[in-house]
């Protein structure tokens, strides 16, 4: 069974489209990660232990970002995810609209995020500065309460069921 974060949280091409993506876009998250870290906290570039271990990590466990792939998944699913199909006339089909306005809407998301300390460091403790499950878990509840503030949203949990709300 799909888990729904809000009651008409019902668009299923949708869903599948970031689904099908996410492999690909936890790499540009990642990517994008260490672009804002270098532009907020390092813009000279210069070698030090961090930035090197930061520039040179490429394996990390994914479980943590996948998380927050899926938290931003489903905020844009309750902004844009409206069920009604518009008609499309350059031959692409759903799914690849979708996917598309998905991706743009997310590296736009990634970047505006990566302009604030709390993001960048928490997502690095997650990822690429991983060091103990103790505080990527930390470091990703912390996350998960960044995200919900920028984007002014509350998630309320009721009898097992999880709704979005502007806050």
């Amino acid at each position: 069974m799909i888990q729904k974060l809000f009651p008409l949280d019902k668009n299923y091409i949708l869903r599948q489209a970031q689904t099908s993506m996410e492999e690909r876009l936890l790499e540009v998250m990642v990517s994008e990660l260490k672009a804002s870290y270098t532009r907020f906290f390092n813009p000279l570039g210069l070698m030090d232990n961090t930035y090197s271990q930061i520039v040179r990590t490429t394996s990390f466990p994914k479980n943590r970002i996948s998380i927050i792939y899926q938290q931003l998944s489903g905020i844009y699913r309750f902004k844009f995810g409206s069920n009604q199909l518009e008609f499309l006339f350059d031959g692409k089909s759903h799914l690849e609209k979708y996917q598309e306005d998905w991706e743009e809407q997310f590296v736009l998301w990634v970047r505006e995020l990566g302009c604030h300390e709390s993001y960048i460091k928490t997502m690095l403790r997650m990822t690429v500065l991983y060091d103990s499950e103790s505080r990527a878990e930390f470091a990703e509840n912390r996350c998960k309460s960044f995200i919900n503030e920028f984007f002014e949203l509350k998630i309320i949990k009721r009898k097992g069921e999880l709704k979005l709300k502007i806050a």
